[in-house]
């Protein structure tokens, strides 16, 4: 990195300029994965984290079964003929709703769980719910000032608050969780939404094909909530653009360096210096400009994330929201940098004796 360093050197308002622009992108870029985290946790986190395997979906005779908790139903005869199924694990009804909160603290929408004791988020205190009771998350406790113990009105029905659980939401509303009988007296359900099934060794496939079902995995399954992949797929869709910007940027500012640079580089090549050596020291610059840039803007990214996350907004902070950032901006960035620095193999060394003249 001889020239490399003393290019930098030499041009530090340039190079400052050009770390503070990926620095700018890398922190955006972090902020976003951040928020896609946050807001996908709020989508999905009840079901993303049920402990189970696969997730069924039916339908009635003659229509096709689709991955959507919303248009979903399963029927008696088709969760016995999981149940009764050779080799399979274990099958539990789940059944999902929106409705409203209502306690002494005010009144909040809630998505509401009918379920088995198994599939409860760890319980913080008190019991799982009996017929006629509820667990609600803790951040639902928080805000209704609910105890264990007390009375709440959920979709018109009265019911008991048995434990707080660990926070859970679907469709970005905190999630409660009460037997299916209760789940279908509240909600007014005559069917639970879907299936979780431990499949063994069991052929779901054929299964599926019998009954009119659709099985797919846990995470298959986060398609089936409202809005889901739309919401997730246009965060990813703008990261994605903000990568490829970087890849420009940085490429355009390289183009335009190395132009610049032409008549040193003639310079450089009629002593002696080699095409490979000359594009590995550019290339090592722009490496060491996107590196210190990145790490710079993940720093600052983590920093206002943590901020985000403390101030209630969706934001999930973890190694992979920062490091993915960093390596993707650092590769992109070195590939929008060799297309430009390719230029220097074509500069002829007679150009530093005046051949062009």
């Amino acid at each position: 990195m001889f020239v490399a360093l003393r290019d930098i050197r030499f041009a530090k308002g340039r190079f400052a300029l050009m770390g503070a622009v990926v620095t700018l992108i890398t922190t955006l870029v972090v902020f976003l994965y951040g928020l896609t985290g946050g807001l996908a946790s709020a989508a999905s986190s009840s079901i993303a984290q049920l402990p189970t395997q696969d997730v069924v979906f039916g339908a009635p005779r003659g229509a096709t079964p689709e991955v959507s908790f919303s248009n979903s139903g399963i029927t008696p005869q088709q969760e016995q003929a999981f149940a009764a199924a050779p080799g399979i694990g274990r099958v539990e009804p789940l059944g999902v709703a929106m409705s409203r909160l209502t306690g002494d603290g005010g009144a909040t929408s809630v998505s509401v769980f009918g379920a088995s004791d198994d599939l409860l988020p760890p319980v913080l205190s008190g019991a799982a719910p009996q017929p006629g009771q509820v667990a609600v998350s803790q951040k639902v406790a928080d805000d209704g000032r609910l105890r264990v113990g007390d009375k709440v009105s959920v979709g018109g029905e009265t019911l008991t608050v048995s434990a707080i659980t660990a926070d859970r939401s679907y469709a970005h509303a905190p999630s409660v969780w009460t037997p299916t009988a209760t789940w279908s007296r509240v909600t007014g359900a005559k069917q639970p939404n879907a299936l979780v099934v431990d499949p063994g060794s069991a052929d779901v496939a054929a299964l599926d094909t019998a009954q009119n079902t659709r099985t797919v995995s846990r995470e298959g399954a986060l398609a089936g909530i409202d809005g889901f992949s739309a919401e997730q797929g246009s965060l990813q869709m703008i990261q994605g653009f903000l990568f490829a910007v970087s890849a420009l940027v940085v490429g355009a500012f390289f183009t335009v360096w190395t132009v610049q640079r032409k008549a040193d580089i003639a310079v450089l090549k009629a002593v002696g210096a080699s095409s490979g050596y000359l594009v590995r020291d550019a290339l090592a610059q722009a490496l060491a400009l996107l590196v210190v840039g990145a790490v710079t803007g993940a720093v600052v990214g983590f920093a206002g994330g943590a901020v985000l996350g403390g101030s209630g907004m969706p934001f999930t902070l973890g190694a992979a929201t920062v490091a993915v950032p960093v390596v993707v901006m650092v590769l992109l960035g070195l590939a929008g940098a060799a297309l430009a620095v390719r230029r220097i193999t074509s500069v002829d060394p007679l150009t530093a004796l005046g051949a062009n003249r």
